[in-house]
This record gives C-alpha cells, sequence and structure tokens, in this order.
C-alpha cells in the first residue's frame, strides 16, 4: 500500500472511531452533562495535559465562542495558584485518555472540597478519573491511527468531536442567533457579515446641486475622489447620481455648442438605487453586486431621504467582507 493510500486508510480509521463513540456514548450520561452545562451558574473549565490539554484548549474556545463562558486551565497552573479562578458554581470538563493523569486527579480534592461538579471525558472507564467524576462520557477507541498504537490520535480526534457536539448542543439550546455568534466574532468574515454597517464605511455625501454645470461635476468628482456625485434639491433630499461614466458619456453625445448649458441633471440618473446608514454592508454589497449591471457606486439617505454619504463596492471590498 502507498503512503498516500495509507493516509486515506487513517482518516477512515479516525472517522470510525467517531463513529463508534456516538454509538458508545451513554444517553443518560450525555443528558446528565448538557444538564450540568445548560445549568452552570459559572464557568466551564475544561482542563487536561499534554495531547489532551490541546483538546481541551479548542474544546474551551469552542464553548466560548458559542455563548458558554468557558476557560482552559492547566492542572499544573492549577495546583500552583491557578484554583483560584474555580469557584463552587463551576463545572470542570476533564480530559484524558488513560483517566489516571496524576495533574489532573491532584486537583479533584481541591474541587470536591468547593462543591464542583466534574464531566469526564476518558477513554477508560475503569479508571480514577472516570470513578471520580459526576459526570462520564466514554471516549474510548479500539485503536489509535498511529501505527505504533501509542501516539494519541484516534482518541484526541474522539475527545474533539465530543466536546464540539456539547457545545454545539448547547449553542441550540441556548437559541444562539447568527447575530450573537457574530458578536463573538467581529473580525471574522461572518462576523462582519452580521455587524458592520453602511455607516461604519461610507463616505460623506459629495451634494452639488442639479444646476451645477458639467465643469463643476468635474471638480466635484475630482475633488471628492469617489467616482461619482450626488445630486440634492434644496432640501438635500437625493434626486440623481453622476458617475465618471455618466459624465463621459453625456459629454461624448453632446454638440459643442451646447456643452456651455450642460448640467447635472441632464446627465444624472435619477432615482438610483440606495442604502440607509443601517444597512448591513453585506446586504448593501448584495444590491451593488446582484443585479444584470453591476453598481460601483450606492447613495446612502437618512429616513428623511436627506442624502448623507456614498458607499463604494471598494470600500466593502477593503473591509473583507
Amino acid at each position: 500500500m502507498s503512503f498516500a493510500a495509507k493516509v486515506g486508510e487513517l482518516l477512515r480509521l479516525e472517522a470510525a472511531a467517531i463513529e463508534n463513540a456516538a454509538t458508545r456514548l451513554s444517553t443518560d450520561q450525555v443528558e446528565a452533562a448538557l444538564d450540568l452545562l445548560g445549568n452552570c451558574g459559572g464557568k466551564i473549565i475544561v482542563a487536561g495535559v499534554g495531547k489532551s490539554g490541546v483538546i481541551a484548549q479548542k474544546i474551551a474556545q469552542t464553548l466560548t465562542s458559542t455563548g458558554s463562558m468557558a476557560i482552559f486551565l492547566h492542572p499544573s497552573d492549577a495546583l500552583h495558584g491557578g484554583l483560584g479562578v474555580v469557584a463552587a458554581e463551576d463545572i470542570v470538563i476533564a480530559l484524558s485518555n488513560s483517566g489516571e493523569t496524576d495533574e489532573l486527579l491532584a486537583v479533584f480534592p481541591t474541587l470536591r472540597r468547593r462543591g464542583v461538579k466534574i464531566i469526564s471525558i476518558v477513554g477508560n472507564l475503569d479508571s480514577s478519573l472516570a470513578r471520580e467524576a459526576d459526570v462520564v462520557l466514554d471516549a474510548s477507541v479500539d485503536k489509535e491511527a498511529c501505527p505504533l498504537n501509542l501516539a494519541p490520535t484516534a482518541s484526541t480526534t474522539v475527545a474533539l468531536a465530543i466536546g464540539d457536539a456539547l457545545a454545539m448542543a448547547l449553542m441550540e439550546s441556548k437559541g444562539l442567533t447568527d447575530e450573537d455568534f457574530a458578536s463573538n466574532h467581529p473580525a471574522g468574515r461572518l462576523g462582519k457579515r452580521l455587524t458592520l454597517m453602511v455607516a461604519d464605511l461610507m463616505h460623506p455625501a459629495p451634494n452639488i446641486a442639479p444646476t451645477a454645470g458639467w465643469i463643476e461635476v468635474v471638480r466635484a468628482i475630482s475633488k471628492h475622489a469617489l467616482g461619482a456625485v450626488t445630486v440634492v434639491g434644496d432640501d438635500l433630499k437625493l434626486i440623481g447620481i453622476v458617475t465618471d461614466g455618466d459624465l463621459r458619456r453625456t459629454i461624448e453625445r453632446t454638440p459643442a455648442e451646447e456643452l456651455a448649458i450642460l448640467s447635472a441633471s441632464n446627465m444624472m440618473t435619477a432615482g438610483p438605487i440606495t442604502a440607509s446608514p443601517q444597512t448591513l454592508a453585506y446586504e448593501a454589497l448584495r444590491l451593488m453586486e446582484e443585479r444584470s449591471s453591476q453598481i460601483s457606486v450606492l447613495p446612502v439617505i437618512d429616513g428623511g431621504e436627506v442624502c448623507i454619504g456614498l458607499l463604494r463596492l471598494h470600500d466593502i471590498a477593503r473591509s473583507g467582507i
């Protein structure tokens, strides 16, 4: 068997380990774990050592980003002052494949004295960790993906999958919405799509009067460097928009002797598509792109139809949405 084929075989082995874990997990124990976590009055503290510690960190981060307050605590740090973050209303999720990790077990007496409930994700149900925990989730595997059956591979994958499943079940039970998720991910693409508004990206409106001559329009477009100007009445309500393209096309088709009387009202696109400051930038992007002919600028008007800004497609693209 080639090494490439071996990789596929090992991936299937780990996938099968997760499938077997879904079968092995006790429904009662899962429900008990979700009940503890869902009713946690404090923090969820996830602990583990070595590879299990790395998995514990990922589970803590997933819980936090999906609406459950969680932190990772290394057992060695806990024994040297880190236990100060643990309160009676907290829940501890302890990870260990063997279930006999000395540093982890050494923390248990203090946790018990504080009345902290413990959920174990453990690979050995006949272990000290399994016996000491209030809830035991079976993360055992028949075989590691390691050729020597030594390096934690399938076992860590299963532990991570169980942690992810708990986090997602909690997320669903709490009714977390897209907006809630985005509020914890403001810098990510999803977060930006759900939180970044037109007001965050727009430029002040480059307003001109409909009577402005073509030279004045050219000067205004050059001054604001936005590729367009907005045409407004005396009440500052939007009438139309003149883009670079509108300006060029109008001048090209206008006889030279009529250029002197050419005004913004002759070259503007009347009643253009607009957005409000509160419109999501992603929705504005769709307004601009999902058309038979794409537009690159979008006037922004307030509730009274007063033109207050101009948004460019370039600004949205640069935001990383």
